[in-house]
């Protein structure tokens, strides 16, 4: 039988792990600020690349459907370790491979993004929410990281994972729900 030490201490480590799993759910939802509040699930997916999971990602709109929409937020929940420095290289990667033009102003929205992104962990969250102008406002589970007041940042950001040219068009289909 457990001494009362022992007890305690296995107390201590099924309570943490109880908790953990209580909260784990509550971060992801942590992941939807208010502002996105009124948007409907389109599509998800997961993004593997070879045997490496990276991130799983869920596209919303007003109307819950991409066809016609006012609105859409685009939220990545995280499934691995990267630097935000990886983050805005691989978005000047993907616009450059989609032959979107990095003019100086998309530079100056890398820049911001590198200030405004922090790393990000297994099990964290970015989410684009677009404003009723089209701006672009990013959040994570803490909140409000900042924005960028650009329709055009918007469409070019978005059609990393929106459009046709995308890099992985089955993950895009699933997105827009076009299976």
């Amino acid at each position: 039988m457990p001494n009362r030490h022992n007890r305690k201490s296995l107390k201590r480590w099924v309570t943490g792990l109880a908790l953990c799993c209580v909260a784990a759910p509550t971060m992801a939802l942590a992941c939807e600020p208010d502002s996105a509040q009124d948007l409907q699930a389109v599509g998800k997916t997961r993004l593997s690349v070879w045997f490496w999971d990276v991130y799983d990602a869920q596209l919303l709109t007003d109307s819950g459907n991409y066809d016609d929409y006012d609105r859409r937020a685009l939220r990545l929940s995280y499934l691995r370790d990267i630097k935000a420095k990886d983050l805005v290289e691989t978005t000047k990667e993907e616009w450059q491979r989609m032959d979107i033009a990095v003019t100086s102003e998309h530079e100056q929205w890398l820049e911001k993004l590198q200030e405004m992104w922090p790393d990000v962990s297994n099990g964290d969250c970015l989410m684009l929410v677009e404003t009723e102008q089209g701006h672009s406002s990013f959040y994570n589970a803490e909140g409000r990281l900042g924005g960028i007041d650009s329709a055009q940042f918007t469409d070019d950001f978005l059609a990393i994972w929106l459009s046709p040219n995308s890099r992985f068009k089955d993950e895009r289909n699933e997105l827009i729900g076009a299976k």
